[in-house]
């Protein structure tokens, strides 16, 4: 089996800090998890963080949180599903590359 390599962020290099938006960051424990429990976990993450926001939603449309918990809520959703849309169009990016290759 082929390992991926990932490239080099925050995220995996020991001891550094995650700087990425969203509610990705909570997966940078890279090391120990293989690259589809990575992917597993980001992608609960972004639906964790948008189902938030429907939450927020709702409750400010019954009148039980305020417009800035609101928009907070509706932005972190946003950035966490742009980062996994940026995610999935680099795999399929590197899929199209491999697939190009000669063998």
């Amino acid at each position: 089996m082929i390992t991926p390599i990932s490239p080099i962020t925050s995220g995996n290099i020991p001891g550094a800090a995650s700087t990425t938006g969203g509610g990705l960051e909570k997966t940078a424990s890279v090391f120990g998890d293989s690259f589809s429990d990575v992917l597993t976990a980001s992608s609960r993450q972004v639906v964790a963080d948008i189902t938030q926001a429907e939450k927020m939603s709702m409750a400010a449309l019954e009148g039980k949180a305020e417009t800035r918990d609101v928009v907070e809520a509706v932005m972190s959703a946003e950035r966490s599903l742009q980062t996994a849309i940026a995610i999935r169009d680099k795999i399929v990016t590197a899929y199209l590359e491999i697939s190009r290759m000669a063998i």
